[in-house]
């Protein structure tokens, strides 16, 4: 199966109904997939081997994405706040590149060998008032559907490869064909650079679920047009939910009454932040959805009845679900490897494995990371409970070793953030001549409260234990976070190393 062929599932059953919109600007599924086909024809003229998008959401996304799945070619979105020097070095693995940009970009890579530059607007007239050609495309499961690059945290960034089949397997493994109400819409607020913003469209495509889209994230605008648009659904990571949360509080209303279903993930939900959110919003479903880029979206979900037992319950092993990241989806294996790979039991630590016909575990230029069996390591740190939930404990190489203990930085930080005193919080291993790393937490305050390292320290002491009090302590106005809400620890390391 190949990605136009959903859309053409959804042009023929829905083809009248809304797909996609942005402000006033709407396009139907009928539209969308006349337009991609028209598109198409142009990419293919144009010789390019990769369709890229160097811009923020608009209807060049639906528009591309399918687009480039009609011409057999791989869609590539970029980081948009990217430098020059960065985006040069990208383009140039991905040439001859077809690229829709913004008029700004459009200016400084005008007459760029390899890349036909599109300006956004053109784009989108061109293929809207153009005409598909009347043969569809010829679909082919193996080809890549989407190239999406990693931020980088260490060496040049990697471009992890999503085929048709991936996302065809993810799509129909977690959506109902059809199934959203005529009056359905979803929220997409995060970049088009970001696996949840490709996952977001196809999924609600398949759906055939009315898609409303924010050029770029912020909790007033986000709160209006979920009000405006009478939006059912949303996707949000963890610091967005947090702002959203204070928008509306701040507001003095906190009504969002046809928003039905709130799914988040990309970074870890810290347990009194979804707590505010579900006292705040009750009628409304959350879900926590865990995945990767290179497992295609969602491998694991915590659904809303999770959310309302693990809150009603007295139990602490039920309790504590509450900040875990649910069970796998149907067709996903999950399971935790020691440092020597052997598979451990429940309530033991080690780096989640990942199998199911959606996981690619494929880089452009490095080929897969699957093993023999088809497992792919996530690099994640977590552990399985005994119902199998899956816990998260961070990054591995993430990991603090102090004195020959490994400590895991989630931990930590879960256990300062349940300060009633603190808003943000990060933890990492800073340079220790004694134990070789030592602990060191980076701390926001609530706006109003003050809080000292004595009282970090004492409090880390008192609900976990000493090994793990962090010697140093040290308080800042906001972390470093990217734009998907992914805390950037190699920052705050940094930042603490050099100054001493």
């Amino acid at each position: 199966m190949n990605l136009i062929m959903l859309l053409e599932m959804a042009a023929s059953g829905f083809g009248d109904r809304v797909a996609v919109q942005n402000g006033d600007d709407r396009i139907t599924y009928e539209e969308l997939y006349r337009a991609a086909g028209a598109a198409a024809a142009d990419i293919t003229a144009s010789g390019a081997r990769t369709v890229a998008l160097l811009d923020v959401n608009s209807l060049a996304v639906p528009i591309g994405l399918f687009a480039a799945a009609w011409a057999g070619v791989p869609f590539a979105p970029l980081n948009y706040r990217l430098t020059g020097s960065e985006l040069d070095a990208l383009l140039d693995r991905i040439d001859p590149a077809y690229l829709i940009t913004d008029d700004a970009h459009a200016e400084t890579l005008a007459g760029r060998p390899g890349t036909t530059v599109v300006r956004r607007d053109d784009f989108i007239a061109k293929a809207r008032t153009g005409e598909a050609p009347e043969s569809g495309p010829v679909p082919d499961p193996d080809a890549i559907a989407i190239l999406l690059f990693t931020s980088g945290t260490t060496g040049a960034p990697k471009a992890a490869v999503l085929r048709h089949r991936h996302l065809f397997s993810y799509i129909v493994g977690s959506v109902e064909f059809g199934g959203a109400a005529a009056d359905d819409a979803a929220l997409v607020s995060v970049p088009p650079y970001h696996i949840a913003g490709m996952a977001s469209i196809a999924s609600s495509v398949y759906a055939a679920r009315r898609v409303v889209q924010l050029e770029s994230f912020s909790p007033e605008a986000w709160v209006e047009a979920a009000r405006r648009e009478h939006v059912t659904n949303a996707m949000v990571v963890p610091t967005m939910l947090v702002r959203i949360v204070d928008a509306l509080e701040a507001s003095g209303d906190t009504a969002l009454p046809d928003l039905r279903a709130v799914a988040y993930g990309g970074s870890k939900m810290p347990l009194p932040v979804i707590e505010r959110a579900m006292e705040l919003l009750p009628d409304t479903g959350f879900t926590n959805a865990y995945g990767l880029t290179e497992t295609t979206s969602t491998i694991t979900i915590l659904t809303p009845d999770d959310h309302r037992e693990a809150v009603a319950s007295d139990d602490p092993d039920v309790r504590r679900r509450l900040v875990s990241l649910g069970r796998p989806l149907p067709g996903v294996e999950v399971e935790i490897r020691d440092e020597l790979g052997v598979k451990v039991g429940p309530g033991v630590k080690g780096e989640i494995y990942v199998r199911g016909e959606q996981v690619s575990g494929e880089y452009l230029e490095q080929g897969s990371r699957l093993d023999a069996e088809g497992w792919f390591p996530t690099r994640d740190g977590g552990w399985l409970d005994a119902d199998g939930y899956l816990f998260l404990e961070g990054r591995i190489d993430d990991i603090i070793v102090r004195g020959g203990e490994n400590i895991s930085p989630g931990e930590v930080e879960d256990t300062i953030l349940a300060h009633e005193a603190v808003a943000d919080c990060a933890v990492v291993g800073i340079p220790d001549d004694q134990w070789g790393e030592a602990v060191a937490a980076v701390i926001v305050p609530r706006e109003g409260r003050t809080l000292s390292g004595d009282e970090v320290r004492e409090w880390v002491t008192k609900h976990l234990r000493s090994s793990r009090s962090p010697a140093r302590v040290e308080f800042r106005d906001e972390l470093p976070h990217t734009e998907t809400g992914k805390l950037l620890r190699r920052v705050v390391r940094a930042d603490l190393t050099e100054s001493g």
